[in-house]
């Protein structure tokens, strides 16, 4: 099967009543405000949609799941939001709701699976109170443009205290020794435990709760080493912690583990095999998700001596099984039923915090917790927001210029605030480059995929050195084009100077200085005298004003740009291609600045 996009023409009905389409010699058009409405900030990413509206968005919201009473109350407290409160749902009744929504707010108690989205309706965000998003289908949201959303700070003490408390408990036996208590024992040499001064504690993962959880082990006085694949440095925390490079370097010189990584790809990340590697009588602590350490072999090991105990809050599935093998190891295991979050300020933190992020982003004035928007920002200051207008027109320009479809996408930066923002940047270009063509719902959570699930390729590379000297801060948009075997580059080379204005720089190699707005016609034509005057002709018979006209020679060939009062009639168009010293006439609508 053919890869890449095909382009066919179609037309859109845009809210406005405007007509988008793009066909062979069609026109590409876009509105800015009709744009910017469909990405991932729903009153656009720089409110001008809302500006130019003139109207205030009323957001309906369901809470989806159990909320502590202060985020309902938040909630509540809110002008513009309609909140729907159901935590109890029958099988299918979730597909049917969802799409009724602006947003919806869950904690753990509910799934949200690909049947629910399928039809997505006006559903923008799904956000969880909480850390964990197992239980929605992170890539059927990607899939339908819903961001997933979650409160990354609001357990990240709650769950490293309690990561502490487990590992205090498992060294000093407090349960079984508080259990025995209770039936009328008095047995203190049974209970013999472990100080935890002067041992070693390794930490996998260290983001937010990893770097808690060292922080209080250093206070009591453990050494602590830590491994995460993103974390760069050959200490942490002020030297106090030393990093090592991979997991299996870690193993082997701790006396306790504690794991604190995402699930999914890290489900058994610590199997028998790694649990071999360790030092026997080494203490585990998962606090994190269910499956990151493999339970069976974990319970092997604690059988065989390998492993003098575990500390265990989460299981996969949950609740475990009854029969679960590590819940029947007596005093070598401390278990909890996933109480890491489990406090009142960590659940009034997550449903405030759930409730602020969700309202933020409705409202246009930001983004976080993103799960499923990953790199992308959204909080911008003015000069980078001018950036990211000029990525969506460069990426509107080329998708007026290619002809048969393309296979790849590429966006090159020169200079440090764009390569900031790079993500971004090639979110708003893959939206403007796909728009014209597809008829499915895309914005910048799911541009991505859009992309890939029809072969096209994006990437980022930083601009040539050649480039590098003659712009600074500018960016390159380029696609490939194959035609019947035949490689086709097309390119755009745009900055932005003082004035924010978004400035076209090259088109195909042909170079300039044009500021990239309002309705324009594209003619590359020979290079003959005699053309200029050609075109303002056939242009000036029909009614056609030219604003402003940029020219640029390549060799034989020449680029002219016309910039036009109004989009240009379908008869003045044809008249300009029926021409032959006009080899092709393109037309492409800029927003106005």
């Amino acid at each position: 099967m053919k890869r890449g996009l095909t382009l066919t023409p179609f037309s859109l009905v845009a809210p406005s009543g405007m007509w988008f389409g793009a066909g062979r010699k069609g026109v590409a058009v876009h509105s800015l405000a009709y744009l910017l409405a469909s990405l991932i900030l729903p009153r656009s990413f720089t409110k001008i949609f809302t500006e130019v509206s003139g109207v205030k968005s009323m957001f309906d919201v369901l809470v989806a799941d159990k909320l502590a009473a202060e985020g309902i109350a938040m909630l509540k407290a809110q002008t513009d939001v309609k909140v729907t409160i159901k935590e109890k749902w029958e099988k299918g009744e979730m597909a049917a709701e969802l799409g009724k929504y602006d947003g919806v707010i869950i904690r753990s108690g509910v799934k949200i699976t690909a049947e629910d989205l399928a039809k997505p309706g006006k559903l923008k965000a799904i956000a969880r109170a909480g850390v964990g998003v197992d239980n929605v289908d992170v890539a059927a949201a990607t899939k339908a443009g819903v961001l997933v959303m979650n409160t990354p700070d609001a357990n990240t003490i709650t769950t490293a205290e309690h990561t502490i408390t487990m590992m205090m408990a498992l060294s000093r036996k407090v349960t079984v020794a508080d259990a025995s208590l209770r039936s009328g024992a008095w047995d203190r040499n049974k209970f013999m435990g472990t100080q935890l001064a002067g041992k070693t504690l390794g930490v996998i993962g260290f983001g937010r709760i990893g770097k808690a959880v060292a922080k209080r082990a250093l206070g009591l006085e453990l050494k602590v080493v830590a491994h995460d694949p993103f974390f760069f440095a050959e200490t942490a925390l002020d030297g106090q912690v030393k990093m090592v490079k991979s997991i299996d370097d870690l193993l082997p010189l701790c006396d306790y583990i504690t794991v604190h990584v995402p699930g999914g790809d890290t489900k058994g990340l610590i199997n028998a095999e790694r649990i071999a590697k360790c030092k026997k009588g080494v203490r585990f602590i998962n606090c994190a998700r269910g499956g990151i350490i493999d339970e069976a072999a974990l319970a092997a090991a604690i059988k065989s001596g390998q492993v003098a105990g575990a500390a265990i809050d989460v299981y996969e599935p949950e609740p475990p099984p009854k029969d679960l093998e590590i819940l029947t190891l007596g005093d070598k295991v401390v278990v909890t039923p996933h109480l890491g979050a489990s406090t009142t300020e960590a659940q009034t933190a997550a449903s405030t915090d759930v409730v602020a992020g969700l309202l933020t982003y409705l409202r246009g004035e930001g983004l976080v917790g993103a799960v499923n928007a990953g790199g992308v920002e959204v909080n911008l200051n003015p000069q980078e927001k001018a950036y990211a207008d000029l990525a969506q027109r460069m990426g509107t320009i080329l998708a007026a210029i290619v002809e048969n479809g393309f296979d790849s996408i590429t966006l090159r930066t020169n200079g440090e605030l764009p390569k900031r923002i790079t993500n971004t940047l090639q979110r708003m270009a893959v939206m403007a480059l796909l728009k014209p063509f597809l008829t499915d719902s895309l914005n910048v959570v799911n541009a991505f995929h859009m992309a890939e699930s029809r072969g096209i390729a994006v990437r980022s590379e930083t601009m040539g050195q050649a480039y590098q000297r003659a712009i600074q801060h500018s960016i390159e948009l380029e696609i490939t084009e194959k035609t019947s075997g035949e490689t086709k580059t097309h390119t755009v080379i745009g900055t932005v100077f003082a004035d924010n204005a978004p400035r076209i720089m090259a088109i195909k190699g042909y170079w300039m200085d044009m500021v990239a707005a309002g309705p324009m016609v594209l003619i590359v034509n020979q290079d003959k005298p005699g053309v200029i005057g050609i075109v303002g002709t056939t242009c000036g018979k029909l009614g056609v004003n030219i604003a402003d006209m940029t020219l640029s020679r390549k060799g034989n060939k020449a680029l002219m740009v016309l910039k036009l009062d109004s989009p240009i009639s379908t008869e003045a168009l044809e008249a300009l291609r029926r021409e032959p010293h006009l080899e092709v006439v393109k037309t492409v609508m800029l927003p106005p600045l």
